[in-house]
């Protein structure tokens, strides 16, 4: 009789030990993503899993995944085409003086 309740309180505070570490765990999860949208308002640039799957949504019509249509890149241009584009100086603001 005392072993089962035993075993019952021991069951009881082990579920209870992985229901605090599952939460927490999800905790430093959304803690980590608030923070790396927060430096990416801050930065101006797109979060890294945000440009990474923009990477993979854009090849994949190039048969990057199965089924793909197997077509050639539609962003780089044709051998014989003409890109017209406006040339600008890029200054690197990040000296060491």
């Amino acid at each position: 009789m005392i072993s089962k309740i035993l075993r019952f309180f021991l069951k009881l505070v082990l579920g209870l030990f992985a229901a605090v570490f599952a939460l927490s765990l999800l905790a430093a999860a959304l803690i980590v993503v608030v923070l790396s949208l927060l430096k990416s308002l801050v930065t101006g640039r797109k979060p890294a899993p945000a440009m990474v799957f923009g990477r993979f949504q854009r090849y994949s019509p190039q048969g990057m995944w199965p089924g793909g249509s197997g077509q050639g890149n539609p962003a780089s241009p044709r051998a014989g085409d003409v890109v017209d584009v406006e040339v600008r100086e890029v200054r690197d603001d990040k000296r060491l003086e």
